[in-house]
């Protein structure tokens, strides 16, 4: 019997936090990978050069190809090239709040990117090949009922990442329904991990006081402390990506844990683990929190990272993840936070 012939995945957005741990997955499960990655002056490859390194390159399980979704003739060359069994679109602008200051990016390659992915498989008349449509719980947006949120809950998005996202979906949807295509939704409530980007707030909480902790920094300016989120691990939600395509037919998913904490809440945590005494004082843009020990204030509220439209409440139901796919979140909020805090006390 010959050698079973390893399957092909073609990831948009490969160096993101979300790309990486998707290629690490798959890599553990003898893929060939394909990554797109934007040209650009400096190399942003810090969240894979780790996989490079520990390859075996006459195995050739690892390709890097430069192109942009945003560029139509670009992104069907390199799916013709590569000719994957599955291609999985993680590339974004992916920042909620930027994408008030530039929405006709933001669509371009939020929305308009997909979409240009979904007609190259069409024209392509790649009728094998499986899709996975990184969709996010921001299309949920302005929620009526603070209660989790399922498959079935409709889209009010309240920025134009969110509307981006919601286009995406349908377009996925669409392709499905009127082509044929293996095409799904992954939607993915907030999730974390120490490759978080710097401008996250998760990431700006944890490293901030870190570096507060350390002496490197005298304040962390920070929006809506009352925001509530559901957050799990990036590496529990990269395996969720794998799954939903294994899965018999194409259909669309929430994947979050159904635990909701608000942004004052996960700052508590982080401040409790570093032994950090927080004193909060004030209300709405005054409210502040002081360090007990020094009694200096270290964080602040400012308006400039306030949202137009905010989006209060997102919370995930995943039921329908976790019978039929058998996914369930393995690492607790509390394990994440350890992994981002000891990440930055690592890296200090």
């Amino acid at each position: 019997m010959g050698k079973l012939k390893k399957k092909i995945a073609l990831i948009f957005g490969i160096t993101g936090q979300d790309g990486s741990y998707l290629a690490e997955l798959l890599l553990e499960k003898n893929y060939i990978i394909h990554g797109v990655k934007r040209r650009s002056s400096s190399a942003n490859t810090e969240r894979i050069d780790h996989m490079f390194d520990s390859l075996d390159f006459s195995n050739k399980n690892f390709f890097i190809h430069y192109g942009d979704i945003s560029d139509g003739t670009n992104t069907l060359d390199i799916i013709n090239k590569v000719r994957p069994d599955e291609i999985y679109n993680l590339a974004a602008q992916s920042h909620v709040r930027v994408s008030f200051d530039i929405p006709e990016y933001t669509a371009d390659i939020t929305a308009l990117g997909a979409l240009r992915i979904l007609e190259a498989i069409r024209i392509l008349k790649l009728k094998k090949v499986k899709y996975y449509q990184a969709s996010s719980s921001e299309m949920f947006g302005l929620v009526k009922k603070r209660k989790s949120l399922n498959e079935k809950t409709p889209f009010h998005p309240r920025s134009i990442y969110g509307v981006s996202k919601v286009f995406a979906y349908h377009s996925t949807v669409h392709y499905r329904e009127a082509y044929g295509l293996f095409a799904c939704n992954g939607i993915l409530f907030n999730h974390e991990s120490p490759r978080r980007g710097p401008t996250f707030v998760t990431k700006k909480i944890v490293q901030g006081l870190v570096r507060i902790k350390n002496g490197l920094q005298k304040k962390l300016s920070l929006g809506n402390l009352y925001a509530i989120r559901d957050w799990g691990h990036a590496k529990d939600y990269a395996a969720s990506m794998w799954k939903i395509l294994q899965y018999k037919k194409p259909e669309d998913w929430i994947i979050a844990t159904n635990k909701d904490q608000t942004v004052k809440q996960f700052i508590s945590i982080v401040a409790k683990k570093l032994d950090i005494s927080l004193k909060w004082v004030g209300k709405g843009i005054n409210e502040r929190a002081i360090d007990r020990n020094s009694g200096k204030v270290i964080i602040d509220v400012s308006t400039k990272h306030f949202r137009p439209s905010e989006v209060d409440f997102l919370k995930g139901d995943f039921s329908k993840a976790k019978k039929l796919l058998k996914w369930t979140p393995a690492i607790s909020t509390e394990k994440l936070i350890d992994d981002m805090i000891d990440f930055e006390l690592t890296n200090i």
